[in-house]
């Protein structure tokens, strides 16, 4: 599933780190209440693209 998502590969540690960082830095200050998606584009393509279960 990985393999022929939009990015291609697993997000690592550091890619979660700069989300956490902006977050908790003056850069995010103004952030507040919302959710982010980090897994590269599955969920979408999983909905809407090449991922999407094929109906019978």
């Amino acid at each position: 599933m990985l393999e022929i998502s939009p990015v291609g590969r697993a997000g690592t540690p550091d890619e979660v780190g700069v989300l956490g960082a902006l977050l908790m830095g003056r850069d995010g200050a103004f952030i507040t209440g919302s959710d982010f998606l980090m897994d590269g584009g599955v969920t979408a393509s999983y909905f809407y693209g090449e991922l999407a279960p094929q109906s019978k």
